[in-house]
């Protein structure tokens, strides 16, 4: 009885660690949405380059079955979006989350609306994620302003490409789901889609929520959880120290962390997220950017008679092993000199994840880091990136977790 009541809560949504087990996952296989991108928008839209859409797909299907291969279930964030849409109240949050009033005017608005309310589940989650076009807009009777200024081109919905970066928008602790507050224009619809799919998709029924998405900017790839109890957030470009302290007080309240490490980083677009420097490979390991690493610094949080206590800052690896309880956490250094550092740091060499203490997916093509990790004694399981990492993301960005096996379960199989 007691193996079989664990195994049934290795599937239920719960994530302690970096590296627990990974028996659950949420992936979004890349679509439409990457296609609308052109070298007139890509930077508004937050892409550094123009990917090659069927290249991007077939490299993120072998991201998808390396983690199957591994006994991961993976969640494709598309079906569970057009299966959540099957609730009335979900296709309504869509609407809503996809038309902008304000910018649209009332009649071509409302003339939208009317028009999504009718078509299928599936052909609405691919208009919200993929966009829509003036000159995809359905006809309409009367003359308006707002169409005949608009080119044919120019976006009515806009697309949101960034939604392969499902990390971001929402990230589990413990057994509750935290909904991001991003930070980016260009990004914030896929904070309601990914709230939309918890609030109402009946896999996720029950899941109670850490964080909101009108809270304090704070996003999923600033979010690491160190062990059991210790959470460590990036402040920086897209993570703000209200968010910090926000989510750390949501943490507390609800007894799923005792020390909250609040990390400033860089405010540039290398390093855009915690999880761009510095990611867990191990119990007691991360494999970090060598030039952050004496320079990184943590504020301790912790509750205290119902308050907040702040101490700091000191060293982030001295902060983040005393909190984890160990005496130190080893280092392994992107590259092998500064220079090539640098560029896989760029290329997301620090960006890896954790499907089991040891064992990582990392792109192939940052190939003095992987060496590293393995002279380490961690199994690196390679993917091809060209493509995919065009929006500055890796395996850990494009993914999120739903479950993992809590550690010392590693015996116990994915079901």
């Amino acid at each position: 009885m007691f193996v079989r009541a664990r195994l049934r809560d290795v599937t239920r949504p719960h994530v302690q660690s970096e590296v627990g087990p990974l028996t659950s996952v949420v992936l979004h296989r890349p679509g439409s949405e990457l296609k609308r991108l052109t070298p007139r928008n890509n930077d508004q839209l937050l892409f550094d380059a123009i990917p090659w859409v069927d290249r991007a797909q077939e490299e993120h299907d072998t991201f998808a079955e390396v983690l199957r291969g591994r006994g991961v279930e993976v969640l494709l964030l598309r079906d569970l979006l057009t299966e959540a849409l099957a609730d009335a109240r979900a296709r309504a949050a869509a609407v809503h989350a996809g038309v902008d009033g304000l910018r649209l005017g009332r009649d071509v608005a409302d003339a939208l609306r009317s028009h999504l309310a009718d078509v299928p589940d599936a052909t609405l989650a691919e208009v919200i994620i993929g966009g829509m076009t003036f000159e995809e807009l359905p006809a309409a009777e009367g003359d308006s302003l707002v169409r005949r200024m608009h080119r044919p081109h120019d976006f009515a919905i806009e697309p949101i490409p960034n939604l392969l970066f499902t990390r971001d928008s929402s990230v589990w602790i413990g057994d509750r789901v935290a909904i991001a507050a991003l930070a980016m224009p260009a990004r914030r619809r896929e904070s309601a889609i990914t709230d939309l799919i918890y609030a109402y998709h009946p896999r996720f029924s029950h899941a109670a929520r850490a964080y909101g998405a009108h809270s304090a900017p704070v996003e999923g790839g600033d979010v690491l959880l160190l062990a059991p109890g210790v959470v460590a957030i990036g402040v920086g470009e897209r993570t703000t120290p209200a968010g910090a302290e926000s989510l750390a007080r949501s943490l507390f309240a609800d007894d799923l962390a005792h020390t909250v490490l609040a990390v400033p980083i860089e405010q540039t677009r290398a390093s855009m997220h915690l999880d761009t420097v510095c990611t867990m490979v191990d119990r007691d390991a991360v494999v970090m950017y060598p030039a952050i690493q004496h320079s990184l610094r943590a504020y301790a949080l912790r509750p205290k008679d119902g308050e907040l206590d702040v101490s700091g800052p000191e060293p982030f690896l001295d902060a983040a092993a005393e909190a984890m309880g160990i005496d130190r956490l080893r280092v392994i250094d992107t590259g092998l000199d500064p220079v090539t550092a640098e560029r896989e740091q760029w290329e997301d060499g620090n960006n890896t994840l954790a499907v089991a203490p040891g064992v990582v997916v990392a792109y192939e093509r940052n190939a003095e880091t992987n060496t590293r990790l393995e002279e380490a004694g961690i199994e690196v399981l390679r993917i091809s990136g060209s493509e995919l990492g065009s929006g500055r993301g890796g395996p850990r960005c494009m993914s999120c977790p739903v479950s993992r096996a809590r550690l010392g379960d590693e015996g116990i199989p994915a079901t």
